[in-house]
Parts: structure tokens; C-alpha cells; sequence
């Protein structure tokens, strides 16, 4: 019978599949990607779970609108050229977002079997879809004629919303040239997501394949520094700024500025993009650690968390002032964290980084904390136990509390409109205060995810599309805005 012939019954009963990882006693010595993928007969029986819903509700709940049903019927009857044709269509970074976006509050949270019982793993099948199309060399039956419209546009930061965006625009005819501040591409998803995540190798292809449209790169510009927006802006028809949010939260407490203190930033960004650590002839140092103190607990903090325990960490502490259930962290990256050694203090606030007497850091004071009424968020504010004050020995302390716009573009160009929290201010489309300027991601959001920034750009390229091809409803739109 063929997969997508199986009756609801039949659909029901198929248990949800499960992925399988590298032994963790042997992992956390090492760099390697931790879920190991899943089997041509797994991927089929899992896809042959998908209740084929009229309605679609996990394509809503996806931030760039993949044919989720189309693929994973594909998947179903074992054409998986098909699957990742349709994959490509929508997405630019498949291989990318099957291993990091949170698909459990987005797609799979809007799956129909997950209203009694557990979704579609949607992610691993778009996982393997991918990695699929990668392995046996099969490239996006994406349309492109690159400059063929005559309009020329620049993007700003080589991560996932301006990949994204050149990718849209570059598939509509236009010339496309990106400025990356860094030396190499990739953005966050080299800097900021460990190997053991997402495999570098991964990256290079899927920025390889906006080569092969056409697309030219250029490394270490740094817009607002090197040149200025201004001249961006004269020299293209359109512009679409993606360089994320790299300046962080700093904790504001005493000794953050001793030796052994890192922001997340230039922690992750040592060790994966600049190798620190990892081999012996490494030209970038790093302080590895033996007690290393991380604090906050999002993805970010789980991140650093995991690489200190790879680079020989014997106590690898998370510092969190909420509960386990309060974490903005994925479940997956929890668990995997606890399987590693790391250990959770949780409900403990950071009060000072205390000295060894030589400027660097010996201890993380703290205070513990309990959970009184819900704030802002909806979560239940962290609120001091008086007394409870304690030391925990930490060589090394990592602050992962976020990040914000980093100012150097920004400041340049005082009609760039920006809120309070100094991001740029843009309407949905990505539109910002400047004629034919857009933005998305990071820069815009504040600290956000892969596949959020990724919606962004797909939005963002759509509406310059638009433009550049002389939309009237385009125009009128950004009159009545103006």
C-alpha cells in the first residue's frame, strides 16, 4: 500500500520516531554533530504520519512558508528528489533549519496529531530531505536569471535573513552583491552555533549555492566603517540590511571586567569561527576553564555551556534565575546539556565576579532565588531569598544574557529611524524610514532566531521585488506610509 494511502487509523498507530545521537560519555569530548540524521525507512514511516490536513496549520505556523504537506507526502512514497525540490522552493537553507530551528513552537506546534499525541517530527524529516538533496548532488530547481532585470540591490551581513533575502531576489532576475563585516560567511550560523550543532560544512554549501546564482560576496566590509550606508545606497537600486545584533547585554555587576570573563559573543566566536581551542597549533587562545560558570538560559548559554565541557571543563555550571520549566532553551538542547555532565543551578541570580587577587576570576557570587508573581512575560518573576547568599568556583564565567544592535551602521546615518532598544524600525514588509531601504532579522528583532530572520528576509525581498518592478500597489502603499 502506498504511503499516503494508509487510512487515519493506520496513521495513528505509527509511534513518532525518535533520532538517534552520539553516546554522550563519548560526545562532550568532542566537536562531532551530536543527532545523527535518520534512515530512509524512518523518514518514510515517520512522513507516513502526516494526517494530510485540508487546511494546512503547520505551514502557518512556519516563518517562510514551506509546502510542509508537499514535501513530507514526497518523503512518504520515497521520492525524495521531490521532497527537497519542494524544500528549496521556500527555503533557502534547509540543511540549516532542520537542525536549529525550534520547530516544536512553530510548525509542529500547530500539527493536528500533536493535540493528542505527539507531532509530526517535521524538523528531522526536513532534515533529512536536505541532507538528501546534499549527498546525492541535488541542486534547487530554482529559476534565476541573475541581472537580467537591470536593477541591482545591496544586502548588508551575510547571515540567515540577508542569505535569505539574496537568494529571493537573485531567483527574480536581479544583481545581488552581499557585504559581510566578518571574514567568512555565514553569519550566526558559523559564528554563534557550535559544530556539534550545525556542521560548518553544511554552511559553505548552502552559501555556495547563492554563488551559483550569481550572487557576489564580499568579506571583511564593514558598512558604516569601511564605507558608509550612504554610499550603499547611491551606488544600488535597493538595499536590504541583515547584519544581525553582535553587541551584548553586558550583566552590570562588579568583576565583569576581570580576566577569564567572556561575553557569549566573543566566546563562541573564538572557538567557531576562529577554531580556538579545538586543535594544538590554534593560533587564537582561549581560557578553557577547569569550573566554568555560564549565565542565562537560552540557546545561546546552552551553547556555551556545551563547548566548555568540550574544551575539558570538569564542572560546567548553567547560572539560571528562573526554574528548568521557565528556560527559553529548546527541550533537545536541556537534555542533551544534562546527558553532557553539564550541571543546572538553577533559581540562583549572579551578584559579582569575585577576583583571585592577580585581576582574574575566582568565584561567581550568587544569590538564590525563588518565583513569586508572573512579570511582563508571562513568567514568574525571580525574586531574592534574603540571606541566601553563596560562591560558586568558577575559572571562567560567560555572560549569554543576549545581545542588541551593534551601533557602527546605525549611527552613520541619522534618518535611519530606531526604537528605544536602538534597532532599526521597520514596517512588515521590512521597510524602514529610508527610501528603498529595508531590514529584518536581528537587527530588527533583537536577539531572535535563524528561521524568524530567515521569514524576515523572504518578506523583505518579496516587497522589494515589488518595487524594483514597478508595482503600482507597492507604491501607493509606501505613499499613504510616508
Amino acid at each position: 500500500m502506498s504511503g499516503n494511502n494508509l487510512t487515519v487509523k493506520e496513521r495513528l498507530a505509527i509511534p513518532r520516531v525518535t533520532m538517534s545521537e552520539l553516546d554522550p560519555s563519548g560526545r562532550s569530548g568532542n566537536f562531532l554533530e551530536v543527532n545523527t540524521g535518520l534512515s530512509k525507512e524512518q523518514a518514510m514511516r515517520e512522513a507516513q504520519r502526516c494526517l494530510k490536513c485540508k487546511d494546512a496549520p503547520c505551514v502557518d505556523g512556519c516563518p517562510v512558508q514551506i509546502d510542509i504537506p508537499g514535501f513530507v507526502a514526497a518523503i512518504a512514497e520515497d521520492d525524495f528528489h521531490t521532497a527537497s525540490v519542494i524544500l528549496h522552493r521556500d527555503n533557502a537553507l534547509p540543511a540549516v533549519c532542520g537542525r536549529v530551528c525550534p520547530q516544536e513552537v512553530q510548525c509542529e506546534a500547530r500539527c493536528v496529531l500533536g493535540v493528542k499525541g505527539k507531532p509530526v517530527a517535521i524538523g528531522y524529516l526536513e532534515r533529512f530531505a536536505a541532507d538528501w538533496a546534499l549527498n546525492h548532488g541535488v541542486k534547487p530547481e530554482r529559476k534565476h536569471l541573475p541581472g537580467s532585470s537591470g536593477k541591482s540591490v545591496a544586502v548588508i551581513g551575510c547571515g540567515p535573513a540577508g542569505i535569505t533575502a539574496a537568494a529571493e531576489l537573485a531567483a527574480k532576475g536581479h544583481s545581488l552583491k552581499i557585504f559581510e563585516a566578518l571574514h567568512d560567511t555565514g553569519g550566526v550560523l558559523r559564528y554563534g552555533i557550535p559544530e556539534f550543532r550545525l556542521p560548518k560544512e553544511i554552511v559553505d554549501t548552502e552559501v555556495a549555492r547563492l554563488a551559483s546564482m550569481g550572487v557576489e560576496i564580499e568579506c571583511n566590509v564593514v558598512v558604516g566603517k569601511t564605507i558608509t550606508l550612504r554610499q550603499v545606497r547611491d551606488e544600488y537600486d535597493a538595499v536590504f540590511i541583515g547584519n544581525g545584533a553582535g553587541l551584548p547585554v553586558m550583566l552590570g555587576i562588579p568583576g565583569e571586567n576581570l580576566k577569564g570573563v567572556y561575553s557569549a559573543n566573543e566566546y563562541l566566536t573564538r572557538v567557531n569561527l576562529m577554531g580556538a581551542g579545538q586543535s594544538a597549533d590554534c593560533a587564537t587562545p582561549i581560557i578553557r576553564g577547569r569550573n566554568v560558570a555560564v549565565i542565562g538560559g537560552g540557546n545561546t548559554a546552552m551553547d556555551c555551556v556545551r563547548v566548555a565541557r568540550r574544551l575539558g571543563a570538569e564542572r560546567a555550571m548553567l547560572v539560571y534565575r528562573r526554574s528548568e520549566a521557565e528556560m527559553p532553551a529548546r527541550l533537545e538542547e536541556i537534555k542533551h546539556a544534562k546527558e553532557e555532565g553539564v550541571e543546572l543551578i538553577l533559581l540562583t541570580a549572579p551578584l559579582e565576579i569575585i577576583a583571585d587577587g592577580e585581576g582574574w576570576s575566582s568565584a561567581l557570587r550568587c544569590q538564590k532565588m525563588q518565583l513569586g508573581e508572573p512579570d511582563a512575560s508571562g513568567r514568574r518573576k525571580p525574586v531574592p531569598i534574603p540571606g541566601e547568599i553563596f560562591d560558586l568556583e568558577a575559572d571562567v564565567v560567560i555572560n549569554a544574557l543576549g545581545t542588541r544592535a551593534n551601533p557602527l551602521l546605525t549611527s552613520t546615518e541619522p534618518e535611519l529611524a530606531l526604537n528605544r532598544w536602538k534597532n532599526i524600525e521597520a514596517d512588515e514588509d521590512g521597510a524602514t524610514s529610508l527610501h528603498r531601504v529595508y531590514a529584518g532579522g536581528d537587527i530588527v528583532r533583537g536577539g531572535a532566531t535563524v528561521i524568524l530572520a530567515m521569514g524576515d528576509g523572504k518578506k523583505a525581498a518579496a516587497a522589494i521585488h515589488e518595487i524594483l518592478s514597478g508595482s503600482v500597489a507597492r507604491l501607493e502603499k509606501l505613499f499613504q506610509a510616508g
